[in-house]
């Protein structure tokens, strides 16, 4: 599967200005599992509108034995399947060089990243990074994992989207690609949007509202119905510290906090 639409120029990450588009290249042994995701919502536009590209690249075609086997069992023993080294490397080399080629050896080295429990825990930080990199290469594991040796010498990056196990990393590699994308300007429909969400700051979202006013007897706050701005953009802050300090308290250490929110915090600190 790639979306085929003609790219907006953009600028990669050594460039300095903000990049419009960007290109996934995922190496799978089930690459039907990617068709619903990227055919919905803002997926889908993205891909239609050139500012996502996903190639999908089945390992399974780069087994060379006859019956194109792609995982052995372990040395050593041990119960599972692991992944086999060559066909991953084979068909990793394959499509890199191949586009280099292709763009006449001007690009930078595209990271080459294997979705794995044991990587470093994806996160909203890490999201902002990739948005600024024009090209990624996202390797999944299954079974009880990959060889070491893709581990050591083809990964660049080995990332985890939480502590828990998956039957492989195709699911991780559809919500990296959809974080990922929706940092790209002009994805989703309001261009501030990704700025407010959580941990976009630090912080967790605070709640939102829309019609009905009331609904079963709950109401809407009056002060987002009041039209003051100042006075909405305060409040929102304060709940979003509220929830952030009722829910993720680890979270305020790293956030950017001014004056007043401290002191809102050291409130909330005393009435709980």
């Amino acid at each position: 599967m790639d979306s085929s639409a003609e790219a907006p120029e953009r600028n990669g990450p050594r460039g300095g200005l903000r990049q419009t588009s960007i290109d996934f290249d995922v190496f799978t042994l089930f690459p039907d599992m990617f068709n619903g995701p990227l055919d919905e919502s803002m997926l889908k536009r993205a891909r239609e509108d050139g500012a996502l590209s996903v190639r999908l690249h089945n390992i399974r075609d780069y087994a060379t034995d006859k019956h194109h086997v792609t995982d052995e069992p372990p040395y050593g023993g041990g119960g599972g399947m692991v992944m086999k080294a060559e066909p991953i490397f084979a068909a990793v080399e394959a499509v890199l060089a191949s586009s280099e080629e292709g763009a006449g050896g001007d690009e930078l080295d595209p990271p080459v990243i294997l979705l794995t429990p044991q990587g470093r825990l994806f996160s909203q930080e890490i999201a902002q990074e990739l948005a600024r990199t024009p090209r990624i290469a996202l390797v999944c594991g299954r079974y009880e994992g990959v060889d070491e040796r893709v581990r050591q010498h083809l990964a660049t990056d080995e990332l985890s989207i939480g502590d828990y196990v998956l039957t492989g990393g195709e699911l991780a590699a559809m919500v990296i690609i959809d974080a990922v994308t929706r940092l790209l300007p002009g994805v989703l429909g309001d261009p501030t949007a990704p700025a407010q969400d959580s941990h976009a700051r630090g912080l967790l979202e605070g709640p939102h509202y829309t019609r009905p006013q009331s609904y079963r007897g709950w109401e809407v706050p009056e002060v987002l119905l009041s039209g003051d701005h100042a006075a909405v953009a305060r409040w929102r802050r304060e709940e979003a510290l509220r929830r952030t300090f009722e829910r993720r308290p680890d979270l305020l250490s790293k956030a950017e906090l001014s004056r007043d929110d401290r002191a809102f915090l050291r409130r909330l600190w005393r009435n709980h």
